[in-house]
C-alpha cells in the first residue's frame, strides 16, 4: 500500500513539475524582458481580463510537432496559454499568445490549441478573446504554420455573427497574422507598444525606399486614426484588457441573446433642457453632436468605436433605461457631418454588428448630404455609400431614427429614413428634410426668376425665404408620414426609451437567401 502511494505522490509531483514547467513559459529572463517593454505576460493578461480564479485552461501539456528543425527546441505550452473563464460572470474563452515562448510564434499544435477554444466557444454561445503578441508564423514548421493560420480564419469567418469575437493587440502582429484580428468583431491596441502590417519597414525600404519606423508603419495611432483597422487603442495591457472587459458588457453572449441589462439610476423622464443650448435652427453653426448622446444616454456613458478615424460620423454604444444600443450619428463639427467614403464603410460595419449582436440602433441625423468631389467619386463614393444603404436595409433589430436639424439628398436615405427601413422616426423642431439646402434649390427652382429679375441678388434672397419658410421644417415630410411625430427636444430622452420598450419583441423576416451581396 505503501508502494502505491509513493508511486502515485510521484506522479502527482512529476505532473506538477510539468505544469509548472509549462506556466513559466519562457522563463524568468524573457518574463523580465517582457516587463521592461511594459508589456504583461501572457497569464498575467489573462489574470487582468478574467475574473479572479475563474480561468480554467485546456491543452496545458500540448508540445510542437517535433520534425528537424523543431529537434531540441523548448516550447513549454506551445506559446499560447487557452481556456475559459467569466467576465463580470458571464463565460467567454480566451487565448493568450506568449511570447516569452519562441516569440509567440504560431506552429501547427499552436493553432490547435486555439481553434480548439473557438470551437467550445461555438459550441456554447460564447464570446472569443484574443490577446495578440506574436512574431508570426512558425518559419521552421513551413507550411504547417500557414495552415494553422488558415485553420483559424476559416473559424473567424464561421463563427463571425455567431458569438462576438474581441481582438486585443499587445505586442507585434505582422503579415498574415494579421488576417485573424482583422476577420474579429473588434481590434483594441496598445498604444505605444503594438503594431500591425503585412510587410515591415525593412521590406518597404528594400523596395519601395521609404524609410518608415514599425509604429508610424502600423502602431495604434495609425490603425486608430488613418487606416480605421482598429477600432479603440488605450495605454498599456491594463487599460486595454479594461476596455475588453467594458466592451463586451454591451454585447450579448451570441446572436441568439440580448445584450445584459444594466440597472441605472438615471430616471427614464429626466428631461434633457440642456439640448435647448446646444442644437440652434441656424443650420450654418456646428455644434457638439457627442453633447447632445451624452444627454440623452444613461448617466452620460458612451463607448464611442473608431473615435480618431472618420470623424465626420459617430458610432459607439450606450445605455438607454440599462439596454444596449448602438448609436450611429453625423457629426456637424467635422466637415459639416457629410458622408464621405471612410464614413459610410465605418457607419455600415457597425450597423452590421449592431444587427448581428441584437442591439438596436439610434440614428441622430445631422446632414447635408454625400461629400462631392472629384477623387470621391474616382474613388468609388457611390459603392461604399452603397453599404449604408444595404446594411440599414439589412438589419432586422429595433431602428429609430432622430432628425436633429438637417436632412438633404440621398444622406437622407443613407442615414435611415422611413423608406430604409426604419420603424419610428422622429424630427426635432429645428430639423429639416428636402433634396438639398434652400440656397442650392432656389437657385435651381427659381433660376428663371432670378435671371430676368432687375434685382437679382435680391429676389435671390426672397426666394431663398420663400423656399426656407416653405421646407425647411420637419411637417412637410411628417404630412405626409415620412416623420412621425416632431418631439420637444427636452422630453427625447423618455420618448425614445418608451419607443425601444415597444419595439423590444419586435420581429421582422427577410426572404430566404443564402446571404445577401453587400457592395463591398
Amino acid at each position: 500500500m505503501t508502494d502505491i502511494r509513493n508511486e502515485l505522490q510521484a506522479r502527482i509531483a512529476d505532473m506538477e513539475a510539468r505544469r509548472a514547467k509549462v506556466e513559466a513559459g519562457g522563463g524568468p529572463e524573457r518574463q523580465k524582458k517582457q516587463h521592461e517593454g511594459g508589456k504583461l505576460t501572457a497569464r498575467e493578461r489573462i489574470d487582468a481580463l478574467l475574473d479572479p480564479g475563474s480561468f480554467l485552461e485546456f491543452s496545458t501539456f500540448v508540445e510542437h510537432g517535433h520534425n528537424r528543425l523543431m529537434q531540441g527546441v523548448d516550447a513549454p505550452g506551445e506559446g499560447v496559454v487557452t481556456g475559459r473563464g467569466t467576465i463580470d460572470g458571464r463565460q467567454v474563452f480566451v487565448f493568450s499568445q506568449d511570447f516569452t515562448v519562441l516569440g509567440g510564434s504560431l506552429g501547427k499544435m499552436n493553432a490547435q490549441k486555439v481553434t480548439k477554444i473557438m470551437d467550445l466557444a461555438a459550441k456554447t454561445g460564447c464570446p472569443v478573446i484574443g490577446l495578440n503578441d506574436s512574431a508570426g508564423a512558425r518559419i521552421q514548421e513551413g507550411v504547417d504554420s500557414l495552415s494553422g493560420y488558415g485553420e483559424i480564419f476559416y473559424r473567424n469567418a464561421i463563427y463571425s455573427g455567431a458569438v462576438p469575437q474581441l481582438s486585443a493587440i499587445l505586442g507585434p502582429c505582422a503579415g498574415g497574422a494579421v488576417y485573424s484580428p482583422a476577420l474579429t468583431d473588434f481590434i483594441v491596441m496598445s498604444r505605444g507598444s503594438s503594431y500591425m502590417f503585412i510587410t515591415g519597414p525593412e521590406v518597404i525600404k528594400s523596395v519601395t525606399r521609404e524609410d518608415v519606423t514599425f509604429d508610424e508603419l502600423g502602431g495604434a495611432d495609425v490603425h486608430n486614426k488613418k487606416s480605421g483597422v482598429a477600432h479603440l487603442e488605450y495605454d498599456g495591457d491594463e487599460a486595454v484588457l479594461a476596455g475588453l472587459r467594458d466592451l463586451l458588457s454591451y454585447l450579448p453572449q451570441n446572436a441568439r441573446e440580448k445584450a445584459p441589462l444594466k440597472p441605472t439610476s438615471d430616471p427614464v423622464d429626466r428631461p434633457n433642457d440642456d439640448l435647448l443650448s446646444v442644437v440652434t435652427p441656424d443650420q450654418r453653426k456646428p455644434y457638439a453632436m457627442h453633447d447632445v448622446i451624452h444627454s440623452l444616454v444613461d448617466d452620460g456613458t458612451f463607448l464611442e468605436i473608431q473615435p480618431g478615424w472618420a470623424r465626420n460620423i459617430i458610432v459607439g454604444f450606450a445605455r438607454l433605461n440599462g439596454r444596449s444600443v448602438g448609436i450611429v450619428a453625423n457629426n456637424p463639427k467635422v466637415m459639416a457631418g457629410t458622408l464621405n467614403i471612410d464614413a459610410s464603410d465605418k457607419a455600415a460595419r457597425f450597423i452590421r454588428t449592431c444587427d448581428c449582436y441584437n442591439v438596436p440602433i439610434l440614428t441622430l441625423v445631422d446632414v447635408t448630404g454625400f461629400l462631392p468631389g472629384v477623387a470621391q467619386e474616382h474613388a468609388g463614393i457611390i459603392r461604399h455609400g452603397a453599404k449604408m444603404l444595404y446594411a440599414y436595409a439589412e438589419a432586422t433589430v429595433p431602428k429609430i431614427t432622430l432628425i436633429t436639424r438637417k436632412s438633404y439628398g440621398g444622406a437622407y436615405l443613407a442615414m435611415n429614413s422611413r423608406d430604409m427601413g426604419a420603424d419610428v422616426v422622429y424630427a426635432w423642431p429645428t430639423a429639416a428634410v428636402a433634396v438639398m439646402g434652400a440656397e442650392g434649390a432656389a437657385n435651381i427652382v427659381y433660376r428663371r426668376d432670378i435671371q430676368k429679375s432687375d434685382n437679382p441678388e435680391a429676389t435671390r434672397a426672397e426666394k431663398i425665404k420663400q423656399y426656407k419658410d416653405t421646407f425647411d421644417n420637419p411637417y412637410v415630410a411628417a404630412a405626409k408620414g415620412y416623420i412621425d411625430d416632431v418631439i420637444p427636444i427636452e422630453s427625447t430622452r423618455q420618448r425614445l426609451i418608451q419607443t425601444f420598450e415597444m419595439l423590444e419583441e419586435k420581429q421582422e423576416q427577410r426572404p430566404y437567401k443564402k446571404h445577401g451581396n453587400i457592395p463591398l
